[in-house]
């Protein structure tokens, strides 16, 4: 196990497009203080990784998971596959227990560098309090999703490991090695640093600030709130995306973590991609930017929208748990993670 105790710096960045990942250069001392973290080693040549399916059923996916096997071979890597991945149980890629059952045996494999997750949809959260990490606290690795595995990286961050919010299997349909968001993710779980520049939008609230970034889908932190796995905020910076709900809906979950307290001691909020907002009969009459301004309007840390990360072609990879510099301006925001 690889604990590391991490010290903030703060570093003049080279921007190498408007998004791209940065050198690091020109360390000056920052005033977030040090904190123990656990950080699963980086991947090398010769690691073995394993593809589990803990939510939905993967329907004809047998392409996209050999494309994404082959991609990984490329890599130097060796890849198992969970017993149970392919099975059926209607909505879910076999039983609560057959699932449960691949996950924990990739937890408890030390051998095992990363866990992959095959897709998202739904069933994460049926499993989540049976899953045990003994084992993955001794020897931690990278488990890598997004959407439905929001519940996953929660109970890590609870526990103060990190992990990656990427892509997953089902994303590899018709993507090649220079994929951005590929690319990229391969040089984080291979150890490079990794921060990020963006163009500023004009709703942006403007500001800087520093914490641990956690967060995910909206709709699974919202579900979260009162269980095993709700998010602890003190000192965080949340992230979130969506995709599939009503206006409504949207401004319905963040009150609801409003309500819950999570914006009181908050650092900061990155929004990512809110995509395919359904159209109601009646107008909200609000843009999704100007729902959360106004919700978050009494609070002063910065807001940084348009982060491209979510349910989109690209989706670039950011480590949850890890301490993030966010530096939000009227021209460029910044996203600066430190190893």
């Amino acid at each position: 196990m690889k604990i590391k105790i991490i010290y903030f710096t703060f570093i003049y960045i080279s921007i190498i497009s408007n998004m791209n990942v940065f050198s690091q250069s020109d360390i000056k001392s920052s005033n977030v203080l040090k904190t123990q973290l656990i950080q699963p080693e980086y991947l090398k040549s010769g690691d073995t990784i394993s593809i589990v399916a803990p939510s939905g059923v993967l329907n004809n996916f047998d392409n996209k998971i050999t494309k994404a096997i082959n991609i990984f071979k490329s890599w130097g890597l060796n890849v198992v596959i969970g017993n149970h991945i392919f099975d059926k149980n209607g909505h879910f890629a076999g039983t609560d227990k057959n699932r449960e059952k691949d996950f924990q045996k990739a937890l408890d494999n030390k051998n095992i560098k990363a866990i992959w997750c095959a897709r998202g949809g739904y069933g994460a959260v049926r499993i989540i309090d049976n899953l045990n990490f003994d084992s993955y606290l001794k020897n931690p690795k990278w488990i890598i999703g997004f959407s439905d595995i929001t519940v996953i990286h929660n109970k890590l961050n609870l526990l103060n490991s990190e992990s990656i919010h990427a892509m997953m299997i089902t994303g590899f349909d018709d993507i090649d090695q220079n994929n951005d968001s590929l690319s990229k993710l391969k040089n984080v779980l291979f150890g490079d640093n990794l921060s990020y520049s963006i163009n500023s939008n004009k709703k942006n609230k403007t500001g800087k600030s520093e914490g641990i970034l956690v967060g995910g889908n909206l709709t699974l932190i919202q579900s979260t709130i009162g269980s095993k796995t709700e998010l602890k905020m003190k000192d965080k910076i949340l992230f979130i995306e969506e995709i599939g709900e009503y206006a409504y809906h949207i401004d319905r979950m963040l009150h609801s973590l409003k309500r819950a307290d999570y914006f009181e001691n908050c650092k900061g909020l990155i929004v990512g991609q809110i995509s395919d907002v359904k159209k109601n009969t009646t107008d909200f009459g609000r843009s999704i930017n100007e729902i959360i301004l106004d919700i978050l309007d009494e609070y002063n840390f910065p807001i940084l929208f348009d982060f491209p990360a979510g349910h989109e072609k690209t989706n670039f990879p950011i480590i949850l748990g890890r301490k993030v510099i966010l530096d939000v301006s009227k021209s460029k925001s910044k996203v600066i993670f430190y190893d």
